[in-house]
């Protein structure tokens, strides 16, 4: 059907085209006539009815026919588009009576929908419950797993895996395992893996961790690979001390007892001569001295080496406290625990054994018999605080007990082994509130007791794993041939200081979200603001509501910019009216290396090529056409504008793929077709 503006211009230049002939007309006959006055009037009216008629039956085909028809258009784009919103434009005019047939070809429609939705719900509900119960074994396992395909692109990344690389951005499901691990030695690895299942040890250098991965080949349709990673950084530095301490000592001890043997066999032979006796047996005191040296910095390194091969475990402060009492209690002293308990991250024995030996000391020392322990939150540390009404402990007394052995045995590591095992110091506090002193011990918090991270918009369970991706293409398939369902999209939008980028106007906000294989990912997104470098004018602030104050602290464009472009790697972008948006990035990216010449599907544009006949295609006409919502608060934020336009071209994809656009190509194609309906 033509558009509006096409039926409204040939209405409109039909009927002038009538008026204005029938007018000519008229004169004529009026001058070359004689007519009486009767005569006249009747000849007036009959010569400027047709285009009165034709003026009225323009506007009653326009109220009962074209404007009924192009609801009908709404309508079935909407069916397609959205066939579960619930509300639709009802027909009038002469359609009017072909509702009640359209609504039982639509609920018709529906219900098998829903009967397939339901039969497909039941058939897959085993298999769904057995793969919660995976995303729940996995969600609290604390082993970092990944598991990729055979093109080596991310399927699954488990949350302790997202927790050790969370300072690397969003690691997206689908990209290549490379760009998380960039080692060759992994890549080579993993093509090479045995098909029989048999493990294979590798261990990766990285910033700031080492890696030892465990790799093993998925016996599975889509072949593939399990990662376990296990981060061996604090123990590679330990047990570099520890050979890089042995080293210095174990040449030293040889050199020492040879020397020791050389001269006492030399003394055993010399017979006469006082003054060369006395030498040698100064050389042999000296020796003696330098090898009893070297053997107690040998036994102190054997003793820190017990402590160093535990690891520190998550440990509630009241569970330490208790343990404590019942050890103090045969010796009638009493322990009192206040203030609010916390989690510390710590080695629970050697503290334990740590606190027991302090209260020990302190009690035959000073007589004391009563103590209060207190666990203070500082700023990644816990400080624990025990003290006692009496005088506080010197400096000196505290050097003497840090060189205390914990236990009995020969080996026993001392204090000073377990505050170096714990990063930590031991020092003595003043008097302070009801004249008690007392020493404090800084301790690492755990991770518990820091506040959660703050979460997104959206509440909903995160995607950490997609075993669909296995079925797209590999990689190196050319793009334009692929199906736009198995392209892995990047949807972005920004905001601006204004319209006038050529003039002067940056970027303030950039986010970005992905859809990948036909899906858009809840919570993996990109959203940074900017610092544009200018003041953001008054009524652009009245739009997107971000004032100068919200972006002092920002980035510049230039640290923002690389990491978009890292976030997006080799996906296609995605944005409504993009050309705006594109050209800010390119303005931004002025002066680097970056380029972003990503193919680019503009949803203006393709809805503007699926409905040349309707007129408005700005994002909330077009929400509002296909019933997609923005949540309160997100309209004209870089983020909820673009998640809005992602759904919104999930939502185009069905018509797309009715009308032939398969492929990246057809799409880039087609819209090309809605840049020439933009054109005048």
């Amino acid at each position: 059907m033509p558009s509006r503006q096409q039926l409204l211009g040939a209405w409109l230049l039909l009927t002038g085209i009538t008026l204005f002939t029938a007018l000519a007309v008229l004169l004529w006959l009026d001058s070359s006539q004689p007519l009486t006055p009767g005569g006249r009037m009747a000849l007036w009216l009959l010569g400027l009815s047709p285009a009165l008629l034709l003026l009225l039956l323009g506007a009653l085909l326009e109220r009962r026919l074209f404007r009924p028809l192009r609801q009908l258009q709404v309508l079935l784009t909407r069916l397609v588009a959205n066939p579960d919103a619930h509300t639709d434009y009802p027909l009038s005019g002469w359609l009017q009576p072909l509702q009640p047939d359209l609504d039982h070809l639509r609920d018709g429609w529906r219900q098998d929908r829903e009967r397939i939705a339901l039969a497909r719900q039941e058939g897959a509900a085993e298999a769904d419950r057995v793969r919660q119960e995976l995303e729940v074994l996995l969600q609290v396992l604390d082993l970092p797993l990944l598991i990729c395909d055979d093109h080596q692109r991310l399927l699954l990344v488990n949350p302790a895996a997202r927790q050790l690389f969370h300072d690397q951005g969003p690691l997206g499901l689908g990209r290549r395992i490379g760009a998380l691990l960039p080692h060759t030695s992994l890549t080579d690895a993993l093509q090479q893996l045995p098909t029989d299942g048999t493990p294979r040890q590798l261990l990766l250098p990285g910033q700031p961790h080492w890696l030892r991965c465990e790799l093993r080949r998925l016996d599975a349709r889509h072949g593939g690979a399990l990662i376990v990673l296990h981060d061996t950084t604090a123990e590679l530095a330990a047990d570099q001390q520890w050979r890089r301490q042995l080293s210095v000592l174990v040449p030293d001890l040889r050199r020492h007892a040879g020397s020791l043997g050389s001269t006492a066999e030399a003394l055993s032979q010399l017979h006469g001569s006082p003054p060369l006796r006395q030498q040698f047996e100064q050389a042999l005191e000296q020796d003696a001295q330098a090898l009893a040296s070297d053997i107690d910095a040998l036994t102190h390194l054997l003793e820190s080496r017990q402590l160093s091969e535990r690891r520190l475990q998550d440990t509630w402060s009241n569970d330490l406290f208790a343990a404590l009492r019942q050890r103090l209690q045969p010796h009638g002293i009493e322990l009192t625990a206040v203030g609010i308990p916390v989690w510390l991250h710590v080695d629970g024995p050697a503290l334990l054994a740590l606190l027991e030996l302090l209260i020990q000391q302190l009690h035959d020392r000073q007589g004391l018999a009563q103590f209060d322990v207190e666990p203070l939150i500082g700023n990644r540390w816990i400080h624990i605080d025990l003290t006692w009404p009496g005088a506080p402990l010197n400096e000196a007394e505290l050097r003497q007990w840090r060189d205390l052995p914990l236990f009995d045995d020969p080996l026993s590591p001392r204090v000073n082994d377990v505050l170096e095992q714990h990063g930590a110091d031991l020092w003595s506090t003043p008097p302070g509130a009801g004249e008690r002193t007392g020493v404090r011990l800084p301790l690492p918090a755990s991770e518990r007791a820091s506040p959660p991270r703050p979460q997104g918009l959206n509440s909903e369970r995160p995607e950490f794993h997609d075993f669909s991706i296995a079925e797209l293409p590999p990689p190196e398939t050319e793009q334009g041939t692929l199906p736009l369902s198995q392209l892995e999209m990047i949807v972005f939008d920004t905001e601006t200081t204004g319209l006038d980028l050529r003039g002067g106007d940056r970027i303030i906000s950039l986010a970005a979200c992905r859809i990948l294989n036909g899906r858009l990912l809840a919570l993996d997104s990109f959203d940074l603001r900017v610092n544009p470098g200018r003041p953001i004018p008054a009524q652009s602030s009245a739009i997107h509501g971000l004032t100068d104050r919200d972006v002092a602290n920002a980035p510049p464009i230039e640290v923002v910019l690389p990491r978009f472009h890292q976030y997006v790697g080799q996906a296609v972008l995605v944005a409504h009216n993009a050309a705006f948006d594109l050209l800010a990035l390119r303005l931004g990216a002025e002066g680097s290396a970056l380029a972003f010449n990503h193919p680019v599907l503009d949803t203006l544009l393709l809805s503007r090529a699926l409905d040349p006949t309707l007129e408005d295609h700005g994002l909330d006409a077009l929400a509002a056409r296909f019933e997609l919502r923005f949540p309160p608060g997100t309209r004209h934020t870089a983020l909820g504008d673009a998640r809005v336009t992602a759904e919104l071209l999930l939502a185009l994809l069905p018509r797309l793929n009715a009308r032939g656009v398969i492929t990246l190509a057809d799409a880039l194609a087609f819209q090309r077709q809605g840049t020439l309906e933009a054109t005048p």
